[in-house]
Parts: structure tokens; C-alpha cells; sequence
């Protein structure tokens, strides 16, 4: 029996599409990675006919990430302008999920492979991906054993009829995204190294640990701040209306336009009143009607949900793409990333709303609809890639959550909509004269409400509705004043009006565009304010000036759309991929060299908004070279700067950091500084140049002295560590001697935290170790409130077998971390390394058992 081993994006996925296929059948096991499963069964496989043995399982998004190599990610040693012909490499995009080796080892032996990635460009670059990883395990890997599904949601119609009609994947699209990949890496590390290193070695106060470039995230930016340039320079001019109230004979009031609607010129506006002021009726010389209809919308794509989500629901877009993937995955509705607004001719529109029609909110408009017959779509634009987002099944808020209801609400009343007819409205406009003034007033009067009774929103309210009268009727006239008013600026531009504007002119894809909102608000270059509009940060603004004045493509939309126009092409084999990918580097190649010619012209825009580094932060701990002091600058990203020797420190992110008792490194003199971290309970000893700049072989940069080699300075690793850690591979649990009286050790790697001996005057690690378990021996001394037997107020032992001492040790795990992978046996444990030799002395060894039953008790 042959074996056909099949991929999906997510597994999620793989479940569920496994369960349609075996029709719930399958067998499954987890796969070794631990975060893929795999699920088994035995049926026909439509492609030879025969019964076949089916393994079904994942990836988990993207197998492979493109970087650079070796050397080419030091930002330090590497000119930025050398990363546009810089060697690239293919790397795991999850080292620690192990797919490459996961996927081959499940594909081992199979006869053929069908992908169930998601249909588009991104996931038929990751068809390619898993066939890199496969290929060379199968039993016979050629064209005709590779086959691609197609499908656009998760139901078993779709599904079964994808397995049947199997296809072949897409190099051309593949090789598009690889194309787009390569120029986001090679353009955005180049400028986004350059300007960063600029400017946050000159300015204290930029508050963003990066300043990004990116080919599309600039200009996304840019239609921000051209925005809030149109509000800085607007000038507002005052005019007047006549403003006029009148009573129907009904007794109804109204408020009249004027014809002439505003005059800028106060002198003329009063002589207007003046001439009208005197009447005390309007008379009523035409009535016309008109009727007009409100156009149902076409069907939903992408950007339209998006556009919504944020104007009309509350949600930023990468907020509401990723509730969307979760409805899809879930089977809720169909593929949510799709540009076609038209349905396709074969949609089955009339099962697909039969699924709604018993539905508490709504059923009784479908079963309305279905009674009366559907109305015939809008045909809209069929980009050829998925039918438009639409319901698979019918839900209720209890069974998806608030948010995810939300959207999914207006998805179903949306789809709804489509299948409905037109607002039907009657357009009523009065005119009136006073003196020799022309005055109207128009209203709507519904006559088929339509697509607006499962879309109230956009109904046609009831008090729009004009009263009865006769043409030559004359109606009292209860005001006439002139208003003074002012002209007002534009507001910042909404979500969803950069959505447009981003799709207008070819800015990132449908996939792509939530993303580089997002962008551009976490790298602080603006703020989403009320009504989720975007205000640009001085930051965003001065880079975009800079940008203007340098070089005005770098962010203007019209070279992405470009370069977008070219991949395409790739995408549908009419462009060859090198040429594409070789002309972009070079033309971005010239830009970058031109800006870093010119880049004191952005440099003199920093210097008016920003505060240099010489005037930023506080002083906190003395420098090794100089013996003045250094500042500590908050802003992100937070460094210690030296006003006289002119260096700047990188110190750790997010964490409290403070001197600690003003005691030296001993190998370079700087004043040790103590961080702790957002964990709860967790801190380290770290000195500053040792930390940038480490002092042996074996340590990395951004590694505090728990993990220093150093022999005998104290704070060290061969001082200070007690035993291997339990719960990672190659941590080491260090004692805090900033912990006192409340005494830990935690592992310098993971996030481990081990209360112990509370109250004791003193703890230190010494020289011999355990027997059993090859832990540090410790010492404790007490003061006061002894817990030792006796009113002992000394003792030496093991913390993890001496019995006067584990009793004094409670384990427990800081705050915000991965959960803890309890596996038995004790594989994990600490003997990943052997107790103190684990140290800093590189001594290995295979723990004892005792070590496994210990890491068992205190998890």
C-alpha cells in the first residue's frame, strides 16, 4: 500500500481537514517536534485510485526565513552598504520546532506529497518550502508525486471536492514572494542599520529601540504625516449662513439651506439679512420628487472587512485579520484574505444563506429572502484568486466570544446583504423664497427598505421624512439669524482611510497591509487616538521630513507600487526573477548611497526636535576609564551613556536597573549595576562593558555576570551557581546576592525562580559538592529566627537533599513565560548539566537519578 503524506499551514488545520477527509477516522499521535500532531488513516486516494495509507500533519506558518550569513548580522562589524550583495541564506524560521527534520522524518518512505497550504503567494512559497524538506526522503520525488489542493474554506463540500481536483504547485508565485523577501531584507536592514546607529548614537530622547525603514512601511507612514501637514498648515477663514426655521402647517419645524450656501465677506452676508429679516413667511413655490435608490454593497473582500473592523467595529486591523484567520481555521467562514469583491458563477449563494435561515438574529429576514427568491449579486472585481469572505456555518456570540462575534456578525450580515435589493427611497426637495431668497430642504422617504433591514445601520432614519404640502402654500417663519463659522481642517487620517489609500496605490498586499499599520505604531512613529485615527509622533514626522529632503521616492508610494507591478509579473511568469530582483537592489543601492551623502540634511531636523545625549538621562554608576559618572537614558532603547569618554552601553530592555553597592568589576573597573527583570522575583548582577563587550570565548554579548567565566571574581558563574536547571537545556541556577534576606536562586537561562532559606544572614556557595546530585554545597548563617533544628544558626549542606535544608526550598516559576514541558523520566532535568560543573568549567555529565526525582518534586 502506498503512503501519501499531506501538509497544512497550521494544525489546526491538519486536524480538521483530517477529520473531513478519514470522516473522522483518523488516528493521531503527537509529532516529536511537540507542536504538530499527526493523524493516520487508510482510504482511496483519488489520484491513482487505490487504497492508500494516509498521514496528515503541518507546519507551523513559514518552514524557512531568509537572513544573512555569518558576520553580515553584526551590525557592528559590517558596513550597512555591504548588505545589498551580501551572501543570504535559507534558516529554520523556528529552530526550536526542528520542522525541516520533522517534516522529512514523517515523509520518509512516502510515494506522494499533497500541500494543503493556504492559496496564496505566501503559501505556495511555503509549498516549496516543505518540498526542500521532504524531497530527499520520499521513496520516488518527481512532479507527478507532488500535487497542491486548492480550496477556499474549511467544509466538506470544499474540502472533498479540493482532494479530488488536485493540482500542481506554483514556482512562479514562490519564487515572487522569495523575490519580495530578499529585497525587504537587503533594503530595510541597509538604511534601517544606518539610520539607527546615526541617530541613537547623537540623540537621547528618540524613545524607539529601532528606526526602521521599510519599502512599505515608509510610505504607509508618509500618507500619515502628509496628512498632519495639511492640518499644521491650515488656516481657517471665518464665512456666515442665513439660517432659517420655519413651521409646516402640520405644526412640523424645519430648517432651510440657503441657495447661496456661505459668503466669506460679512459686509454682504448682513445685507442679505437685512433683505430677508423683514418677512415673516416663506413661501413655498416647488416641491420635487425624485426617486433614488442606496446600492446594496458588493461582495466582501479583504480591505472592505478591514475598512469596517476599524471604522465600524472598534478593531485595528492586525487585531481583526487574526480574529479572521481564527473564524477560518474554525470553519466559521471562508478564506479571509482574498482582493475579489464579485461572486464567482458557480457560488452555491442559496445553500450558503440556508445556513443562516434558523438563526435567532437574523433567520427570519433569510427565510424572507429565501421565500421571495435572492436577488442577483453586484458583480464587482474577480481578482482570480478566492470567492469573497462569506459564512460557512452558522454561530452565536456563547459559542465564539465578544470579539470574535463581532466580526463575524457583519461578515453574515454582509454576505446577507448582497442577496437582498436596493434601498428604494423617494428624494423630496422643497423650495422656498423669502423676499427675493431662495431656500430649500430635502428629506427621504422610504419605499423598499431592502439590504438596509439586515444592515440597520445604514437604514434611512424616520424623521428624514418630509411632512405633506401644496406648491403656493405659505409657512410662518419662526428665525433668521446669520452664523459666523470657520472652515475646518481635515482630521488625521482613520484606519481605514490609510487602508484605502494604501490599496489605491499598490502599498503591500491584502495579507500584508494590517501588518504595516501595525508597523509603524510599534516602532512609535505614531498613535492611534480616539476614533482610531493615526497621529504621527514627532519621531514619524522628522523622518519623513528627512526623507522629503533628501530624496522624495524614499517616501512616496510609487516606487513600491513599482516594484509591486514587477512581482507580479514574476507571479504569472511574464518577468524573469533575477532580472526583477537585480534591478530593484541597484536602483536602491544608488538611493542608499545618496542618503547617507546627505544624511546631515535629515540630521539638522533631529537637532530641532531631539535632546542630544550629552543632556539626556540621569547619572547612576561611574565609568572604568574616566571614573566619571554615566548617564542612564530611559528612552528607549534604554543605554548608559558616557558624556566624557563619549561611549555608549547597551543595557537590558525592559527591566529596573539600578547601581548596585557601588562595587567594581574586576576586570575593567565600571561600577556593577543590578537589572531586574519584568519577571517577578528575578534580577542579575551585570557589569556594563562586560555586558557589550565579553571579557571570555565562551560568553555572549548581553550576558550578565551569572553567566561570566570569570575564576574568582565573585559575582561569577563559578561562584555563585548551584546546580543545573531543570526546566531548560542549558540553564544554570545562580544565587541572587541581591536577594537577601529573602534569598533566591534563579536560572540564568529560563525563568525558573527557587525561594530558599528566607531570613538567613548569609548564603554562599562553596567549592565541594553534593554526592548525590553534584550541586554546590551551600553554607547559611543565621542571625535571628533560626528555622534550623536546635536554634542552629549555622549549616552546610545540599539544598536539594540535605533534610534540614528542603524543606527550606520552594520552587516556583516567574510570571509571562512558555509553560513548562513536564516531561517524565527526567530527560530535561538537571542533569542537562552535571551540578556545579555546570558552572562555567564545561563539565558535562549524565545526571543521577536523584536529580529526576527532584526536578518531579519541585514541579
Amino acid at each position: 500500500m502506498r503512503t501519501v503524506v499531506m501538509v497544512a499551514e497550521k494544525p489546526s488545520l491538519a486536524a480538521a481537514l483530517a477529520k473531513i477527509l478519514s470522516r473522522g477516522g483518523a488516528a493521531s499521535r503527537k509529532g516529536f517536534n511537540g507542536a504538530c500532531s499527526v493523524h493516520e488513516w487508510t482510504g482511496r486516494f483519488p489520484v491513482t485510485g487505490e487504497q492508500a495509507r494516509f498521514k496528515f500533519t503541518s507546519v507551523c506558518g513559514h518552514v524557512m526565513s531568509l537572513d544573512f550569513v555569518g558576520k553580515f548580522n553584526s551590525w557592528d562589524r559590517v558596513d550597512p552598504a555591504e548588505l545589498f550583495q551580501a551572501p543570504t541564506q535559507k534558516k529554520e524560521a523556528s529552530p526550536n520546532l526542528h520542522m525541516p527534520s520533522f517534516l522529512e522524518k514523517e515523509a520518509k518512505g512516502a510515494d506522494f506529497l499533497v500541500l494543503w497550504l493556504d492559496c496564496d503567494k505566501e503559501g505556495e512559497n511555503i509549498c516549496f518550502e516543505v518540498i526542500d524538506a521532504v524531497q530527499s526522503s520520499m521513496s520516488r520525488s518527481t512532479d507527478k508525486s507532488i500535487f497542491r489542493a486548492k480550496f477556499s474554506a474549511i467544509t466538506e463540500t470544499d474540502i472533498v471536492k479540493a482532494f479530488n481536483n488536485l493540482g500542481y504547485p506554483n514556482k512562479n508565485e514562490a519564487m515572487s514572494v522569495d523575490a519580495r523577501q530578499e529585497l525587504d531584507l537587503r533594503i530595510g536592514c541597509a538604511f534601517t542599520r544606518y539610520q539607527t546607529k546615526f541617530f541613537q548614537g547623537k540623540y537621547g530622547d528618540l524613545d524607539s529601540t529601532l528606526i526602521s525603514f521599510g519599502p512599505c512601511q515608509t510610505p504607509t507612514l508618509g500618507f500619515c504625516v502628509e496628512r498632519h501637514d495639511k492640518i499644521q498648515s491650515f488656516k481657517p477663514e471665518p464665512y456666515w449662513v442665513l439660517l432659517v426655521e420655519v413651521t409646516s402647517p402640520a405644526g412640523r419645524t424645519l430648517t432651510l439651506d440657503w441657495d447661496r450656501g456661505r459668503i466669506f465677506d460679512k459686509e454682504v452676508a448682513n445685507l442679505f439679512l437685512n433683505l430677508v429679516k423683514s418677512n415673516t413667511t416663506a413661501k413655498l413655490t416647488d416641491v420635487q420628487k425624485k426617486e433614488k435608490a442606496k446600492p446594496k454593497p458588493l461582495a466582501l473582500n479583504t480591505v472592505e472587512m478591514l475598512r469596517v473592523a476599524s471604522s465600524g467595529l472598534g478593531m485595528g486591523p492586525q487585531h481583526a485579520m487574526q480574529i479572521a484567520e481564527r473564524l477560518y481555521t474554525q470553519g466559521y467562514i471562508s478564506y479571509p484574505r482574498t482582493e475579489t469583491n464579485s461572486y464567482p458563477e458557480n457560488f452555491d449563494l442559496v445553500g450558503t444563506l440556508r445556513q443562516q435561515q434558523h438563526h435567532s438574529d437574523w433567520g427570519k429576514e433569510v427565510s424572507e429572502i429565501l421565500s421571495n427568491g435572492i436577488q442577483r449579486p453586484k458583480k464587482g472585481h474577480d481578482a482570480g484568486d478566492h470567492p469573497p469572505i462569506t459564512p460557512m456555518k452558522s454561530a452565536s456570540e456563547a459559542e465564539l466570544g465578544h470579539e470574535a462575534w463581532k466580526l463575524y456578525e457583519y461578515i453574515t450580515r454582509h454576505f446577507i446583504a448582497t442577496l437582498c435589493s436596493d434601498c428604494i427611497y423617494l428624494l423630496t426637495t422643497f423650495t422656498f423664497t423669502i423676499g427675493d431668497e431662495v431656500f430649500t430642504c430635502s428629506g427621504k422617504t422610504v419605499i423598499d427598505p431592502g439590504y438596509t433591514t439586515i444592515m440597520p445601520w445604514q437604514a434611512i432614519p424616520p424623521e428624514e421624512m418630509m411632512p405633506t404640502c401644496t406648491v403656493g402654500e405659505t409657512w410662518p417663519v419662526n428665525e433668521i439669524k446669520l452664523v459666523e463659522r470657520l472652515t475646518s481642517a481635515p482630521d488625521y487620517l482613520s484606519e481605514a482611510e490609510l487602508i484605502t489609500l494604501m490599496e489605491k496605490h499598490g502599498i503591500g498586499t491584502d495579507a500584508s497591509i494590517p501588518v504595516h499599520i501595525n508597523n509603524i505604531c510599534e516602532r512609535n512613529y505614531v498613535t492611534v487616538i480616539s476614533g482610531r485615527r493615526l497621529k504621527p509622533t514627532t519621531l514619524g514626522i522628522v523622518l519623513v521630513h528627512g526623507y522629503q529632503k533628501i530624496d522624495l521616492d524614499l517616501v512616496k508610494p510609487t516606487m513600491r507600487a513599482a516594484v509591486e507591478e514587477q512581482l507580479t509579473l514574476i507571479a504569472v511568469g511574464k518577468a524573469n526573477y533575477e532580472a526583477v530582483l537585480q534591478h530593484a537592489i541597484d536602483i536602491f543601492k544608488s538611493k542608499f548611497k545618496y542618503f547617507v551623502e546627505n544624511i546631515l540634511a535629515m540630521d539638522e531636523l533631529f537637532e530641532v526636535s531631539f535632546s542630544p545625549l550629552a543632556s539626556s538621562g540621569r547619572p547612576l554608576s561611574r565609568c572604568g576609564k574616566c571614573r566619571r559618572y554615566m548617564k542612564l537614558i530611559q528612552a528607549k532603547p534604554m543605554r548608559l551613556y558616557c558624556p566624557s569618554c563619549d561611549e555608549m552601553f547597551s543595557v537590558p530592555q525592559n527591566g529596573n536597573i539600578k547601581i548596585y553597592k557601588e562595587l567594581r568589576c574586576p576586570l575593567d573597573d565600571y561600577e556593577l549595576l543590578y537589572c531586574t527583570t519584568t519577571i517577578q522575583g528575578k534580577g542579575f548582577i551585570l557589569c556594563p562593558y562586560c555586558y557589550n563587550n565579553p571579557p571570555f570565548k565562551d560568553m555572549k554579548k548581553m550576558n550578565g555576570c551569572n553567566e561570566c567565566t570569570h575564576p574568582s571574581c565573585p559575582y561569577s558563574l563559578p561562584q555563585t551557581g548551584i546546580s543545573s536547571c531543570s526546566q531548560c537545556d542549558n540553564g544554570v541556577l545562580v544565587l541572587d546576592l541581591n536577594s537577601a534576606p529573602k534569598w533566591k536562586i534563579v536560572c540564568n537561562k529560563c525563568n525558573v525562580v527557587v525561594n530558599i532559606l528566607e531570613n538567613a544572614h548569609k548564603v554562599a556557595a562553596m567549592e565541594t559538592t553534593c554526592d548525590d546530585c553534584q550541586s554546590a554545597i551551600v553554607e547559611v548563617q543565621f542571625k535571628s529566627k533560626t528555622p534550623l533544628a536546635d536554634e542552629a544558626m549555622e549549616h552546610t549542606g545540599c539544598l536539594f537533599c540535605d533534610p534540614v535544608l528542603v524543606p527550606l526550598v520552594e520552587m516556583k516559576l516567574g510570571r509571562h513565560i512558555r509553560p513548562v514541558h513536564r516531561a517524565g523520566g527526567g530527560d530535561r532535568g538537571r542533569g542537562s548539566r552535571a551540578g556545579r560543573g555546570g558552572r562555567g568549567r564545561g563539565n558535562r555529565g549524565k545526571p543521577k537519578d536523584k536529580m529526576a526525582q527532584l526536578a518531579s518534586y519541585f514541579v
